[in-house]
Order: structure tokens, then sequence, then C-alpha cells
């Protein structure tokens, strides 16, 4: 009877071993793989994330400038007797509404993304080919396999997918950028852009990381008669000052 006893616990004290060293072993080998496929989900998803809004940024800015942005005032020239460029300023009335105005659509825009809200946009079917629309509505930009990173092609469908969300953290900065370069014979080409800088976060399971997405949009391109200055060596570049939003 006491031996039947001591069988039993003896088996139940092997089973208990087994469970903990299967789950040790499974612990060891999860951080393993973490350690591993993290850089390579990080990236991709920053990769997926940036390509994504900046689609939607671009988007943003066209739209309101269609809508009811003056891009034409935010700059002024003035030019001498002899029809040299003398200044390029601002119109800074003009150009901190404009700020307001874009940097505001380009928050929205990106914020309906994040919260799958994706009927609000009324974006083109186009912009949307290359994307999962029903995990869209879900926030979720893409699904990467974690056998993608493996080396072994057979794992891919067979392992699971890991999701791909992005939140809207710090702030939403804009200014407004132009270049004046000589263009031809007594010619000056006006290039005007808008840059936006957005911080966003990486949302995976287990795993998040922070990055910048920076972009230029092209306003106004307009050839202007008259040479710029030469104390400018044939280039003149300004920046309005900064708008920023920040992001709750």
């Amino acid at each position: 009877m006491k031996r039947a006893i001591v069988k039993k616990k003896n088996k139940k004290i092997k089973i208990i071993i087994i469970l903990i060293s299967t789950l040790v072993l499974f612990c060891y080998f999860f951080v393993k793989a973490n350690q591993k496929l993290k850089p390579f989900l990080l990236d991709y998803a920053e990769i997926e994330i940036k390509k994504l809004s900046t689609i939607i940024i671009n988007r943003a800015v066209s739209k309101q400038m269609v809508e009811d942005a003056n891009a034409e005032g935010l700059v002024t020239t003035e030019k001498d007797e002899h029809g040299n460029i003398q200044t390029i300023d601002f119109n800074s009335v003009v150009v901190n509404k404009f700020l307001s105005t874009m940097v505001g659509s380009v928050y929205l825009n990106l914020k309906q993304i994040e919260e799958g809200n994706i009927d609000f946009l009324e974006l083109p079917d186009d912009i949307l080919m290359a994307y999962d629309e029903k995990k869209l509505k879900k926030g979720i930009i893409c699904e990467v396999p974690i056998g993608l990173f493996l080396d072994y092609p057979i794992l891919i469908n067979i392992l699971p997918k890991v999701p791909i969300k992005y939140h809207l953290i710090g702030e939403i900065n804009g200014n407004i950028h132009t270049s004046v370069t000589n263009y031809g014979i007594n010619n000056a080409l006006l290039e005007v852009s808008i840059h936006i800088k957005v911080t966003m976060m990486s949302l995976l399971p287990l795993m998040t990381d922070k990055f910048d997405i920076e972009t230029d949009i092209p306003l106004i391109i307009r050839l202007t008669q008259g040479n710029v200055p030469s104390y400018y060596f044939g280039n003149m570049q300004r920046e309005s000052s900064n708008y920023s939003l920040p992001i709750s």
C-alpha cells in the first residue's frame, strides 16, 4: 500500500517536473524568437505605416487645397527697377491660416484611419487596392506572417500572422518651404511646398516602436521673369514659422 502511494507521488512529481521543464523551454524559445523577430517586425511595420500614411497625408492636403485653401497668397515677391527679385516673403496671416487648415486636415484623416473609419475619408478605390478594407475598418494596416522572417518558407502559411496598427502621438508639425532658382535666361523658378512631420507609434502584439514620418508636398511651381540676386548664389530658400497641432 505504501509502495503504491509512493509510486503515485513520484508520478505526480515527474509530471510536474515535465510541465515546468516544458514551460521553461517554451519561455526560452519564445524569448529567443522574439529577440530575432522583433527588429524585422518593427522595420516592416514602419515601412507599411509610412507607405499608407504618406498616401493619406498627400490626399488630405490635395483635397483641402481644392476645397478652400489659397496657396497663391502664401508668398509675395518684390523686384527692383531692373526686374531682379529683391525679396521673397510670407504673408503671415495667410500662412498661419493655411497651415492650421492643412495640419488639421492631416490629423483628421490619419485619425480616421487609426480608428478604422475609412468610409468617412471617401478614398478612391485605387488607393485601397493593396489593402484589406475589412481589416482597415478594424484599424489594422496589414498582417505579416511570422514565417516570412524565418528560414523555412513552408512555415509562412502555417504560423500565425501579426496585425500591424498605428497610433498618433506627440504632435503634427507643418511649415511652408520656398525655393527660388535661376531658370534659363532672365527667369526665376519659384517653388513652394508644405512640409509635414508626424510622430507615430507602431502597435504590434507585445511590442511598440516610435518613429517620425516627414513628407514634402508641392503647392506652387511658377516661372517668374527676373533673375535671382547674385548674392544668393542663384538659389534662395526660406521656411515659414512652424505650426504645431498637439495630439491629445
